[in-house]
């Protein structure tokens, strides 16, 4: 077992040695030799360090440097020193956290980040938490909550009986709405494209006036942080027009909710408490390695009743037991990453992280309209939305940015507008990335530009 963690451990040096000096994307012959390892599973057992050696050599080139200081791309973090060498501690402990008894350590983790995280985010103190994979389960853990609490009003347990029959619920989203809401839907029986949109404003926020309201069976999908802007909904002013009806709001904060965490976006978060659940991705702005998801609901009550399942052999002690919370049962210790997230910034860190992001939107936004190229957003957090002209020229411009490698931005639709969409993420990225980068988006713009 050492002889293979020695080799790991060489593996790892020499892919963060070289993270920043090769191309963000792989290139077209890192991809083609990674087909090497398509081959037939052979009948005998091989060494392991054989095995690590083979997918470090063909594998390693061809993966994206998302892990480096120049990956613009799907509000990506990089995972920060404590949280990787967490994540590998882990592993070796190879827990299963979904109970109690198989990992205190595990459940007793996850307590702690809990109350940790309602402090940093501002949360009400009463609200319960759920350690998912990603953002989407972290939405339908959420939804699954409304679903039972609005279902219950009417007299009907939705988890025994389901929604044949069922009193129908009403899902009202925002046109900007972003997909994993969507898919939640669509796994809980609520129907995607049975929703009812209401209308954005310029920047993706929903407006509340327009919010209809005619039944206490009714869910709204707010956002904190619009996956192309960066804009929050008037969470507030939604939650004040919709509670006196007993209506459900829900967030979904994949990012955004960390803003949460700064004194400096105030005035984005304010009212945000006052929701009724919380969907949140810690991959993204806390930077830990994925399959790291948070769902908050505020009553635990209605979190455990949609979430809990029981058999003879899940032995259910008087401590916290973690599948009652989430919808797996065994799962992996996810909770560990995020604890040393938090232990190793601190709040102050956790606020100097999202403030500097939010720092290098702005310096995009400024040096690439110093240099006459158009920005389609207000950068009120981390996004940057821009226009290198019409459709076809921003396409090509993209499409040379990302072969040239300094860094990865990706191409989006905003409001019948092709963008490319800078999401500043990581904890690596300093002013000196933005700079670079920004060079070479201008190159490259000006050259497609005359080429036009």
């Amino acid at each position: 077992m050492n002889k293979i963690i020695d080799a790991f451990s060489k593996a790892a040096k020499r892919y963060f040695k070289n993270i920043d000096l090769r191309k963000v994307f792989p290139s077209k012959s890192d991809k083609e030799r990674m087909k090497s390892l398509d081959v037939p599973l052979q009948e005998h057992s091989l060494n392991p360090l054989d095995v690590l050696h083979e997918l470090d050599l063909y594998g390693s080139p061809a993966t994206v440097a998302s892990a480096g200081s120049r990956y613009f791309g799907f509000v990506i973090g990089g995972a920060l020193p404590a949280a990787l060498a967490v994540n590998l501690l882990a592993g070796v402990w190879d827990q299963n956290a979904g109970i109690e008894a198989a990992s205190p350590i595990s459940s007793f983790i996850e307590s702690i980040c809990r109350k940790w995280l309602i402090d940093v985010l501002n949360l009400p103190s009463e609200t319960e938490a759920g350690f998912v994979s990603g953002a989407t389960m972290a939405n339908f853990t959420c939804l699954a909550s409304a679903r039972h609490a609005l279902l219950k009003r009417r007299g009907w347990d939705v988890e025994k009986d389901g929604l044949f029959n069922a009193p129908r619920i009403k899902v009202i989203v925002g046109e900007e709405v972003h997909v994993s809401i969507l898919k939640a839907l669509s796994l809980l029986g609520l129907g995607r494209d049975q929703v009812i949109r209401v209308p954005v404003d310029t920047q993706g926020r929903m407006i509340a006036e327009e919010i209809p309201l005619d039944s206490d069976l009714t869910v709204i999908c707010t956002q904190a942080g619009n996956v192309n802007s960066g804009a929050f909904d008037p969470i507030e002013k939604i939650c004040d027009k919709v509670h006196s009806s007993n209506a459900w709001v829900h967030v979904d904060g994949a990012f955004g909710l960390w803003a949460a965490a700064s004194s400096r976006f105030t005035s984005l978060t304010q009212g945000l408490r006052k929701a009724d659940s919380w969907g949140t991705d810690a991959h993204k702005w806390l930077n830990v390695p994925y399959d790291s998801g948070i769902a908050f609901v505020r009553n635990k009550r209605h979190l455990i009743s949609s979430m809990s399942t029981d058999a003879a052999y899940l032995v259910s002690g008087k401590k916290r037991e973690p599948y009652h919370f989430v919808p797996e049962i065994s799962r992996r210790a996810r909770g560990l990453e995020i604890w040393a997230a938090l232990r190793s910034l601190g709040k102050n860190g956790l606020a100097e992280l999202v403030e500097s992001n939010c720092d290098g939107a702005l310096l995009f936004k400024k040096r690439l309209s110093e240099a006459g190229i158009e920005i389609l957003n207000d950068v009120a957090l981390n996004q940057v939305l821009v226009s290198f002209g019409d459709s076809k020229t921003t396409k090509r411009v993209i499409k040379r940015i990302q072969e040239d490698g300094t860094c990865w931005c990706g191409g989006t639709e905003w409001q019948g507008r092709t963008a490319m969409r800078i999401s500043v993420s990581s904890w690596r990225t300093t002013l000196k990335d933005i700079e670079q980068s920004v060079k070479v988006m201008i190159r490259i713009a000006e050259e497609e530009t005359k080429r036009g």
